[in-house]
């Protein structure tokens, strides 16, 4: 029953938090200690979490209960520049909302010696801007001033994992997704020269959409100092946002991506672990996200269609990697590096103003306090890198080439830290 009242609460609090990505859509890692980690751990489990990384790892980290508690801050900045309207020109300042909490829980029961049943839930990602007093290109004079985006999402994973032998064990999870999307200040879009459904692309309120998926992995033990894994997630096919189908592609839909990915962990002493994750994301896949702005087409295709405007968002391939040293007994210390490029290029930095995903190298550094046989406190802090995306060709000529509305330039850097309570049982 105590269980059952604690994962309401942290549902809860999920539901009503904001997250940011570090890898495009994505955060840079699931659970404290694999964040401290740089997000490394398909062949490397270390709490109930691993379901969002691995769910075959449920099966190698007994029965217990993990929560925890990241504090989010992003830091993003647009400019527009170039423009012969010289209204539009400008420095934009887009934290207007500054920091995010967002929790996490995870809860693993060995049910016999070969098999597990466990849940994870956790923010996978999402998109934040905030510009409190507007884009002008986006919202011209008309009221409201501020310009915003705001996108969460929560994954509960369910997931059932078995040893096949000593060695080797397979899991299964399914993603049950949540996610909300709220969008104000870029009333210049919504008309009929733009959109293919006028009134349903701004200043809507916030929306929800749901979906599921499914996740399988394996894990191999393959000596005693090399562990493989792989791991693969379906596309999650999620609920239309109806009242922003004039922005985003087929008609609102924003599916979460398919993702897979590979690791290795080699224990070089019985102390000491490197792991690696190598793990690609098929963001173009995804219409609205994959779909080029007005100037990567060779002709307007209204938003909200099927070929309408996106992100402009690549595939991404991430990589991962991870170092866990157990200095004594009572500490575990870690540290990372997680790179992935930007998944936009500089002929769509219009609309990424929005969502300036621009991150590509962060460093990571954590630690584990064994308190008593049963309880340990971990500790997470990510920096990822400040990078700037300048706009090339990235809005269109109206008109006549003479009217040139310049350039715009998309920049962030974040900063996290995370704590965690962790019990076995």
């Amino acid at each position: 029953m105590k269980l059952t009242k604690l994962l309401v609460a942290w549902v809860s609090c999920l539901v009503i938090s904001s997250a940011w990505a570090t890898n495009g859509s994505f955060s840079h890692g699931v659970g404290q200690k694999a964040q401290g980690m740089g997000g490394a751990g398909i062949a490397f489990p270390q709490d109930s979490l691993a379901a969002g990384i691995n769910p075959a790892g449920m099966a190698r980290v007994g029965s217990r209960l993990d929560a925890g508690l990241t504090l989010f801050r992003p830091v993003r900045d647009a400019e527009h520049e170039g423009s012969v309207f010289e209204s539009m020109n400008g420095k934009f300042d887009g934290n207007d909302t500054k920091l995010f909490l967002i929790p996490e829980f995870g809860y693993n029961n060995l049910i016999n010696e070969h098999m597990s049943l466990g849940v994870s839930v956790f923010g996978n990602g999402g998109m934040n801007t905030n510009y409190d007093h507007g884009i002008p290109m986006f919202n011209g004079a008309e009221a409201p001033r501020r310009t915003s985006m705001n996108l969460m999402q929560m994954f509960i994973v369910p997931s059932l994992a078995w040893k096949l032998n000593d060695n080797h064990s397979l899991g299964i999870g399914i993603n049950l997704v949540a996610q909300s999307l709220k969008v104000r200040g870029i009333q210049a879009f919504d008309n009929e020269l733009f959109t293919r459904h006028p009134g349903k692309v701004t200043n809507n309120g916030t929306e929800y959409s749901y979906g599921a998926g499914l996740r399988v992995g394996w894990l191999g033990q393959m000596n005693k100092w090399l562990s493989l894994g792989a791991t693969y997630q379906s596309r999650t096919y999620m609920s239309d946002f109806d009242d922003y189908k004039g922005l985003l592609a087929e008609g609102g839909s924003l599916d979460v991506p398919e993702t897979y990915g590979a690791g290795i962990a080699v224990a070089f002493t019985p102390k000491f672990t490197v792991a690696i994750d190598v793990v690609q994301i098929n963001f173009s896949d995804v219409d609205a996200m994959g779909n080029g702005g007005p100037t990567t087409n060779s002709k307007w295709n209204p938003m909200g269609s099927s070929s309408g405007a996106g992100f402009g968002w690549d595939d991404q391939t991430v990589y991962k990697l991870g170092l866990s040293y157990q200095l004594n007994p009572k500490w575990q210390l870690r540290a990372g590096y997680n790179h992935g490029d930007a998944p936009m290029g500089r002929k769509d930095t219009l609309l990424n103003i929005l969502a300036p995903a621009t991150v590509e190298d962060h460093a990571t550094l954590g630690a584990t306090w064994t308190i008593d046989k049963k309880s340990e406190l971990t500790f997470h802090y990510m920096h990822a890198f400040k990078n700037e995306i300048k706009g090339k060709g990235s809005t269109p000529e109206v008109v006549h080439p003479i009217f040139k509305l310049g350039e715009a330039n998309i920049k962030m850097h974040q900063d996290s830290f995370g704590i965690g309570y962790s019990r076995n049982f």
